[in-house]
């Protein structure tokens, strides 16, 4: 590792660049207080751990290695400084120099705990990778992520456009229960392919229970109601990243997010008269709130479908950007947000929100309640029916 070091004169300026990346394993080398002295055989085992390294740890990392290991075996720097034009030496000599005189105990008992570290948080690294592995393994129709102080749940049905199932209803729920309790800062909630949601999947409409179509709309509302509980009681700041078009209930609860991110090549479609049905998510409380009462009739009445410019002057969406660099820009955004205190944004979403949240409840219990009734009417039995009628002639 050490005779390796900078092996080319032109990582000179990647050299440089790495020392303002946060996060990588340092020490302080002018630090003169020990706490204690390595033995020559705990030096000569950090050796060998420095070898079982998977990853590169950086060329200021490797640079301490170097630094302390040609303290711990040889004393002070006592060469000559390399010339000008002879970049990788001169970096070398420079961070050997940089330790003056410390001791040769001192230096390897740095270098021990600095190869300590680094396989230690290569470790952990690792750990982090296999839970993060493992809840997405937990899930069938998510893809569900936690890095960088931010929880991703991605909607992962492409082929179905993200139709939502009864067992995504379900995972949905999972998820949001889980990244409450994790350590992230922010949860993010997006759509893989080209789509971010079309509602609900059509299979829900035709799965009876056994029971009959009454049992079934009491199930379904059940269901309703505690799928937007979870929004309406989400702790953290929730973050909607719409990358395609969203019809219904993934257009209709975009009202209790915090943050909402669009494409430009979203769009935002609320068809319930079509199907006989009625407004869900609260939006019947929210939409008119953020957009006045005559805009949200338009939508939630006569299924005025939005693009995203027009969501976004309605209070729906909070800004909207080019396709093209949609996700760099956002996700730009999003790691900053992550950086902020965790504890602040969850107290200030309480403060916020909390005042509300008896109502949106009350809301969301009344409109679960109406479409109970309406799936068990004749009218709405009969507007499904056309709706698939239509679909099969396509």
């Amino acid at each position: 590792m050490a005779g390796g070091l900078l092996a080319s004169p032109g990582r000179w300026q990647l050299f440089h660049t790495l020392r303002l990346i946060r996060g990588l394993p340092t020490i302080n080398l002018h630090t003169t207080r020990v706490a204690m002295v390595a033995t020559e055989a705990e030096f000569d085992h950090a050796k060998d751990k420095l070898k079982t390294l998977k990853k590169d740890p950086g060329n200021e990392v490797k640079l301490q290695i170097y630094a302390l290991f040609k303290q711990a075996t040889q004393g002070p720097c006592n060469s000559s400084k390399p010339s000008m034009l002879d970049f990788v030496n001169k970096a070398k000599w420079e961070a050997w120099n940089s330790l003056g005189k410390t001791s040769t105990e001192e230096a390897r008992q740095k270098y021990v705990d600095l190869i300590e570290s680094l396989v230690s948080a290569e470790v952990l690294t690792e750990s982090k990778t296999t839970v993060t592995e493992d809840l997405t393994a937990s899930f069938q129709t998510l893809k569900v992520t936690t890095e960088n102080n931010i929880t991703t749940v991605m909607l992962n049905r492409p082929t179905r456009k993200n139709a939502i199932s009864i067992t995504m209803y379900e995972e949905i729920m999972k998820a949001l229960k889980q990244a409450a309790n994790d350590d992230s800062t922010l949860t993010v909630m997006t759509g893989s392919g080209d789509y971010y949601c079309s509602g609900n999947d059509l299979s829900n409409f035709t799965n009876i229970r056994p029971e009959g179509m009454e049992q079934t709309s009491k199930d379904s509302a059940a269901l309703l109601k505690r799928y937007v509980s979870h929004y309406i009681d989400f702790p953290k700041p929730l973050i909607g990243v719409i990358n395609g078009p969203a019809v219904g209930v993934a257009v209709t609860i975009l009202g209790l997010f915090d943050i909402v991110y669009a494409t430009d090549g979203a769009t935002f479609h609320t068809p319930f008269s079509l199907l006989g049905q009625s407004p869900e998510g609260c939006s019947s409380y929210t939409f008119p709130k953020m957009m006045g009462t005559a805009k949200a009739n338009e939508i939630l009445l006569f299924n005025k479908k939005l693009t995203a410019t027009q969501a976004c002057e309605l209070g729906l969406v909070t800004e909207v950007f080019p396709d093209s660099t949609f996700q760099k820009e956002v996700w730009k955004r999003l790691h900053a947000y992550a950086k902020l205190p965790k504890n602040s944004l969850v107290f200030s979403k309480q403060l916020i929100r909390g005042v509300e949240k008896e109502t949106l409840h009350s809301i969301n219990a009344q409109e679960c309640e109406r479409l109970k009734e309406r799936w068990l009417s004749e009218e709405c039995m009969k507007a499904i029916m056309n709706f698939f009628e239509k679909k099969a002639k396509l």
